[in-house]
């Protein structure tokens, strides 16, 4: 991934937590048809290997766990808030005029060996594991033994699992840190003034970069 050193994250804890808040994914590899790619939620687990294993599961019916090159480095990208930029919101627009549009966001790259698991009391954990993940915040979370064991057994047959201890892990936060303070805080104005709650919740990831980067 292209990150110039001011969008660059290298804190792990960092990288790890906001991959654990993102809700989905994109599993990518190199298969005897070319590129492909998956979108699914998966699981974190930061203690296993230097920066983490990752695990989820796709169809059975899905090619990508039947020809995937198990020697190619598979890529998992995880993609964090986004907003356009307007150069409007620039006050170097005034001064200068020496703008122009550009896209803010945050992104994740994990890279490393695919593993495809078809143990039916391995899947069962993980799907028990991701279900606990994504039910927590309900009042009373859906759990895999609320339905008949038949109809579960049937379901696992259905999926193919996997792992990835990843071997390189690379972190872009793009939230103008390359342009001036008013600049930023121009930006983190615009975009509040839209009303839009995604919008917000960009102005205040970036209210929260500009507090770090302020002198103690």
């Amino acid at each position: 991934m292209y990150t110039p050193k001011a969008f660059e994250v290298t804190d792990l804890p960092m990288l790890h937590a906001a991959m654990k808040q993102s809700e989905l994914a994109t599993l990518i590899t190199i298969t005897t048809k070319g590129l492909v790619a998956t979108h699914l939620p998966l699981l974190l687990d930061e203690t296993k290997g230097e920066y983490g294993t990752l695990t989820g599961h796709v169809s059975r019916a899905n090619v990508q766990w039947r020809e995937t090159d198990p020697n190619a480095e598979a890529l998992i990208i995880f993609l964090g808030l986004d907003s356009y930029v307007s150069p409007n919101w620039y006050p170097a627009k005034q001064e200068t005029g020496r703008v122009v549009p550009t896209w803010n966001y945050a992104a994740i790259h994990a890279y490393g060996r695919i593993t495809f698991i078809e143990d039916p009391e391995w899947l069962r954990t993980m799907v028990s594991d991701l279900t606990r993940k994504h039910e927590a915040s309900f009042a009373a979370p859906w759990q895999v033994t609320d339905a008949p064991a038949v109809y579960i057994d049937s379901q696992l047959k259905a999926i193919v699992g996997f792992e990835v201890q990843i071997l390189r892990l690379e972190g872009k936060q793009k939230f103008n840190q390359n342009r001036s303070v008013e600049d930023r805080l121009g930006v983190i104005q615009g975009l509040r003034e839209l009303e839009d709650e995604r919008k917000t919740q960009v102005a205040e990831l970036m209210e929260g970069i500009e507090s770090r980067q302020k002198p103690l």
